[in-house]
C-alpha cells in the first residue's frame, strides 16, 4: 500500500476536524501512533503534521489590500502544480466571493508544500475546505466548500 502525506492529512480531516461525534483534541503523540497503527508511514506522517502546523502559521497576510482589478500571476513552479482547470477554478472561487486573496494564497501555499506529484483539482478542493475550515469567520465559504465538495464524491467521501 503505498500511501502519501495527503491521505494522511485526508485521514485526520474526516476522522477528526469533520466528525462532530469526536469531541477530544488527542495530542500528536497519540495520533502518530493511532496513524501507524492505520498503515501510514511514519515519514508521511510527520510530513503531514508539518502541512499541518503551516496551515496555522499566519506568515501570508497581504499587506496592503488588492484593488478590485488586480491579477494574481502564478510562477512557473506553481503553474507545473496547479493546471489550468485549478487555476482557473481558483480564480471562479475569488469571484464568488468564497476565497478572498489571503485565502487564496493560504490555499496556494499549501498545496505547494504537498508532497505528491499527482496533485489534481479534486486534492485542490479538499486543500481549499481545509483552509477554510480553519479561518475564523469563513464558515459560510466552507459550508458552501463543503457542499461542491461532497457533491462531486460519489457517496460523499473521497476514500
Amino acid at each position: 500500500m503505498k500511501e502519501n502525506m495527503f491521505d494522511v492529512l485526508m485521514y485526520l480531516f474526516e476522522h477528526y476536524y469533520m466528525d462532530e461525534e469526536t469531541d477530544l483534541s488527542p495530542d500528536r503523540e497519540s495520533l502518530h501512533t493511532e496513524l501507524v497503527e492505520a498503515g501510514f508511514p511514519s515519514m508521511e506522517i510527520n510530513q503531514a503534521f508539518e502541512w499541518l502546523e503551516g496551515l496555522a502559521v499566519q506568515e501570508h497576510e497581504i499587506q496592503s489590500p488588492q484593488t478590485e482589478n488586480a491579477i494574481r500571476l502564478f510562477s512557473d513552479r506553481e503553474c507545473e502544480r496547479l493546471d489550468t482547470e485549478s487555476r482557473g477554478f481558483l480564480l471562479f472561487l475569488e469571484q464568488m466571493g468564497i476565497l478572498p486573496p489571503e485565502s487564496r494564497e493560504r490555499v496556494i501555499d499549501r498545496a505547494m508544500a504537498l508532497d505528491t506529484d499527482d496533485f489534481d483539482i479534486g486534492q485542490l478542493k479538499w486543500v481549499i475546505l481545509m483552509v477554510l475550515f480553519n479561518q475564523p469567520g469563513a464558515e459560510a465559504a466552507y459550508a458552501w466548500m463543503e457542499d461542491l465538495v461532497f457533491d462531486s464524491v460519489p457517496g460523499g467521501y473521497l476514500h
